[in-house]
């Protein structure tokens, strides 16, 4: 039968929650279900852009191996003059592991990734050339990597200003959008968290003297990645830049979220119940993806129903 629709991938922004996008995709394809288009934000626009390159399965393969360890090590990261992280050179090292594509042009769906205008706030959508250069812009979380400098302007994180890019989907063509949210406080019902002594001992690239004379001038940096157990067993303190940071990006991500499927709501939403992941929780990726997986799986039904109606007309 002629399919006389197009199914679009709204993948939403999420930092180590990301990875719940493979596992989504994977239900997706599992099922039977094509997806003709792909829109994404931040992490989303980077598995969304390895996706539309011909498919996931090494990616998958890759961040399993390492468990987050080796993903986003300090290696080879530089800081720059406003103390903020450059990782140009880490992501197209990750990215070129996966995909030989540099340019939109060279993708096998269409995709189109989005970032914002750090100085007028405008949500900018791009969808040409410089593959790269646009996931590294989608990808600049406030406060943590520097901003691009892309197309004549400053550019941060999509999440900012459109962190489930439904809207873009639409209207890229696409007839039903299937929207992965991954701003949500349910919890897994499964037990994911390593306990201390099961957790591996950070050694090799996590604790190495670059990153120990980095956590020393930036303490915010070992917290990030997850080296200070001891201060939260410590008397209740001030929050630090960073969470404080983190926690008002993602209220207003929520926020901002919750408006836009108000005026523009996707047609089917997966939200995957990864709550108990914190932003840069990387050694969770096989929790990460099997939710991703499991809440998609549970709307599988629901997305056949809707295409059946479709195939009907």
């Amino acid at each position: 039968m002629t399919q006389n629709y197009k199914i679009g991938l709204a993948l939403g922004c999420g930092a180590s929650r990301g990875w719940a996008h493979i596992g989504a995709i994977e239900a997706l394809e599992e099922a039977g279900i094509p997806v003709h288009l792909v829109a994404g934000c931040s992490v989303g626009a980077f598995v969304g852009a390895v996706y539309a390159s011909g498919g996931l399965e090494p990616l998958k393969e890759y961040v399993l191996e390492r468990e987050g360890e080796r993903l986003f090590s300090f290696s080879d990261l530089t800081f720059l003059r406003p103390g903020l992280l450059d990782g140009d050179r880490k992501l197209r090292d990750l990215f070129g592991m996966h995909s030989s594509k540099k340019a939109f042009e060279e993708l096998e769906k269409p995709l189109k990734v989005v970032a914002c205008d750090m100085h007028s706030g405008d949500p900018v959508v791009l969808d040409t050339g410089d593959l790269l250069k646009a996931l590294r812009a989608s990808m600049s979380y406030p406060g943590v990597f520097a901003p691009v400098f892309h197309k004549g302007r400053w550019l941060i994180d999509g999440g900012v200003v459109d962190p489930v890019p439904v809207g873009v989907t639409r209207a890229m063509g696409a007839d039903i959008v299937i929207a992965v949210n991954l701003d949500s406080e349910l919890v897994s019902r499964k037990h994911h968290r390593k306990t201390e002594d099961e957790a591996p001992a950070r050694t090799g690239t996590f604790g190495n003297e670059f990153l120990r004379k980095l956590s020393e001038r930036y303490s915010f940096v070992e917290k990030i990645f997850g080296k200070e157990e001891a201060r939260a067993k410590r008397p209740l303190t001030t929050p630090g830049t960073t969470q404080v940071i983190n926690a008002a990006i993602g209220l207003m991500q929520e926020r901002i979220t919750r408006v836009n499927f108000a005026v523009n709501p996707p047609d089917i939403l997966i939200t995957p119940r990864l709550g108990d992941l914190k932003m840069f929780d990387y050694d969770q990726v096989e929790h990460a993806i099997e939710e991703g997986y499991v809440a998609t799986r549970n709307q599988v039904n629901d997305i056949k129903m809707l295409l059946d109606r479709y195939e009907s007309d």
